[in-house]
């Protein structure tokens, strides 16, 4: 009878376990990140890595802390990209259906992404090159 009420004692811990870890997710999802999808008919770039034309998201990683990450992934989630960023006031005049602006490029190369503007935000994600 021993062996059973390790298993109930067992069955008891991985039934808690189980719920604490589905009220973390619930609680991290609650907590939306200022988060897009935007889609590019070229390839473009962020720092260290060239993004095939397609569709993206872009999210800030933690907007709660005083880093700065935005993490960018294809739609589906097999290419993500880490970029530390710094924040940047929205350029006066700069349209809210234009996410991002682009720094200067050589000819036929991808343009690099200087800024992602979240929409409704009177500030974005200006990302550092070295």
């Amino acid at each position: 009878m021993r062996p059973l009420t390790h298993r109930l004692v067992l069955d008891t811990v991985l039934a808690v376990v189980g719920l604490v870890a589905a009220a973390f997710v619930a609680t991290t999802q609650a907590r939306t990140p200022e988060t897009a999808f935007l889609t590019f008919s070229g390839d473009v770039a962020l720092p260290g890595v060239v993004l095939p034309a397609g569709s993206y998201r872009f999210e800030v990683v933690n907007p709660d802390s005083s880093s700065d990450v935005v993490r960018v992934s294809s739609r589906n989630g097999q290419l993500s990209f880490m970029g530390v960023t710094t924040q940047t006031p929205r350029p006066a005049g700069l349209p809210e259906s234009q996410p991002v602006t682009f720094n200067e490029a050589p000819a036929h190369t991808p343009a690099p992404i200087q800024a992602w503007y979240p929409s409704g935000k009177s500030t974005g994600h200006l990302f550092v090159y070295r």
